[in-house]
């Protein structure tokens, strides 16, 4: 019984046709370099052991993966699941939020209201939640089946046991240089908050006031229809920050080359909201009435406090940012060469 050419044949059944005789060849070589030159039986049934299951050995050549999602994007899968199912929700829920806040006539009870908006989120909590599981998992099965590249190394590259000597070929990344994941969340929270805010303005930013019953939506603050004039460049910014943060969320640290993303990025959005802010009419006029008779000013030294302050924190808060991706991708990294004292 040659056990050598049934494990490869147990292989070589489960191959892709196309490629097959090539792997059988690959294969056969690499017992042989394994095995000593005078084996035996036991030789060989060792050698086997140490390459594994026939099944499994196969699974590695396959064009089409056996699993979902393999070990190259598990990790990222799961972590963009986490982060992404979240901020959905959170999206989901002020939204729903807003929707009642403007249909709230005051006739009904504010208990019923509650137990609506308790009974109707967790609804659309899981509704969310199953679009993205389900669209996360397409994309990233597709990825699986598409990226030709994941494993090209050879089989006995692939067999090489890992020692501890293999970490000093492995930069450290200082800790205030590493981009966490919590940073990567925050960001990508932020841009779902702020671009929620942007086109449902009209429902949620504004004054409100109180009264026996509640808040009372008085008046927005900026003109809806201004705001969605500006919408392309602003969808686009919000893709440029999404792909920044999934950027972030790969290298896990930053780099001079993400400092320069991140500057041109805040340089676009700084230039954005300023020119926004600076139309005459981004402001509902109701709003502006109400603030100059709360406030005893005029319109004009009202909307020049309001955009002046605007512009100044923006400015202010995209500098800061940039100085910081500069000065954290400026700080060296070291390889790692044994133990340190």
């Amino acid at each position: 019984m040659n056990l050598i050419e049934i494990y490869i044949q147990e292989v070589a059944q489960r191959l892709p046709e196309k490629s097959r005789e090539d792997i059988i060849l690959e294969l056969r070589s690499t017992i042989e370099d394994m095995l000593p030159d005078d084996y035996s039986e036991e030789d060989v049934k060792a050698v086997l052991e140490k390459l594994g299951s026939p099944v499994t050995l196969a699974s590695g050549y396959r064009d089409r993966p056996m699993h979902l999602i393999g070990p190259r994007y598990f990790d990222v899968y799961v972590t963009l699941l986490k982060m992404i199912l979240p901020i959905a929700a959170v999206i989901s829920l002020i939204s729903m939020i807003a929707e009642y806040f403007i249909g709230y006539s005051g006739e009904q009870a504010v208990i019923n209201i509650v137990l609506n908006l308790i009974g109707e989120g967790v609804w659309r909590i899981i509704e969310v939640g199953i679009q993205v599981f389900f669209w996360l998992t397409l994309v990233f099965a597709t990825l699986e089946r598409t990226d030709k590249g994941k494993d090209e190394q050879p089989l006995t590259a692939r067999l090489k046991k890992w020692t501890p000597d293999d970490l000093k070929n492995i930069p450290y990344i200082p800790k205030k240089k590493a981009i966490s994941k919590f940073e990567v969340f925050g960001g990508l929270m932020w841009t779902a908050i702020w671009a929620t805010l942007y086109f449902y303005a009209h429902r949620l930013v504004g004054v409100y006031r109180g009264d026996g019953n509640g808040l009372e939506f008085v008046t927005p603050t900026f003109s809806q229809d201004v705001l969605l004039r500006y919408w392309p460049i602003v969808v686009i910014l919000i893709g440029l920050e999404i792909a920044l943060s999934l950027y972030k969320l790969i290298k896990g640290q930053w780099t001079r080359k993400m400092a320069i993303c991140n500057a041109v990025l805040q340089l676009m959005g700084t230039i954005v909201f300023i020119v926004i802010l600076l139309n005459p009419n981004v402001m509902s006029g109701d709003f502006i009435m109400y603030m100059t008779d709360l406030f005893t000013t005029t319109a004009n030294q009202f909307k020049t406090w309001i955009v002046g302050s605007g512009i100044f924190i923006f400015v202010l808060s995209a500098a800061i940012n940039v100085f910081d991706g500069f000065r954290k991708a400026r700080i060296r990294q070291s390889k790692s060469n044994g133990c340190s004292s």
